[in-house]
Order: structure tokens, then sequence, then C-alpha cells
């Protein structure tokens, strides 16, 4: 059985927000075109598709970390402010953007709540990922063999 940390996240993530596109389980809301990640970044995302590959690595996070909240996430997504002469800052990333994908992966029944710590990724969710990384682990077999002994 694969598990989403035996393949590299550089190959994963396309993967999975390509599948998260065609379930629909995920939709960018009509503000998504022009909002920052973040008060760290100076522009929007230039990437058409931004939306479903934040929500592919919200997706492994959340499953990576067990349980997590929107602050948690934030903070994961955060980076450094640039404030000019003055030294750089940590900023947090947009909890709005985060809010949202974690509601959508709400509704479609990949994330579930957990207690009242925030949320973790339901048997559905499991199941996507390591179906997901098990497909991209053959593909990389079949490119590398000495990677087979991994599926």
């Amino acid at each position: 059985m694969s598990h989403p940390n035996d393949v590299p996240p550089a190959v994963f993530l396309p993967q999975l927000a390509t599948e998260l596109r065609n379930r629909q389980a995920v939709a960018p809301p009509p503000w998504a075109t022009f909002v920052k990640t973040g008060v760290h970044k100076q522009r929007a995302p230039v990437q058409t598709d931004w939306w479903y590959l934040r929500s592919a690595s919200v997706l492994r996070k959340i499953y990576l970390k067990g349980h997590v909240g929107i602050a948690r996430l934030s903070a994961e997504y955060g980076g450094k402010r640039d404030r000019g002469s003055a030294p750089y800052h940590t900023r947090t990333g947009s909890r709005a953007i985060l809010r949202e994908i974690v509601h959508q992966l709400e509704k479609s029944g990949l994330v579930q709540p957990y207690k009242t710590r925030g949320r973790r990724v339901s048997p559905a969710g499991e199941k996507l990922l390591t179906t997901v990384s098990r497909d991209v682990l053959e593909k990389l077999a079949a490119d590398r063999p000495e990677l087979a002994k991994y599926l």
C-alpha cells in the first residue's frame, strides 16, 4: 500500500489537483482570479489553475498532520514580508482562501471535523490520496525499475 509520503510532492500534487478538478470536489470562487494568497505576496498567482493545486496541497497537509485548523494552515502557507529597508518579518497566509478550500473539501466529503480541534481527512479522502499516490508511484516505477519494490 502506497502512502502520500512515498512520492515526491512535486509529482503528487499536480496529479491530485487534476483528480480534484475531474471529481468537481473544489471550484474556484469568483474572487479567486485577483486575490493575493497572503500579505507577504505582492501579486495574485499567475497560474490559471492555482486553486486546484492549493486545494491538493491543503488536503495533503491535513493528511500528514493528522488534524489541523485554519490558523495552523495559514502559518504553513505564510512567508516573509518585505518591509523595505526594515528587517523581514514572518506573516501568515490568507485564511479566507484556506477556509474556503477546507469548506469545499468538507462539502465534497474528503475532510471531516475532528472534535473541536480542526479538520482531518475522511476515509473517502484517505482512499483518494492513497490511490493517487499509488498511480504516481506506478508511473515513477515504470521509468525507474528500482522503485517497483515500493508498490
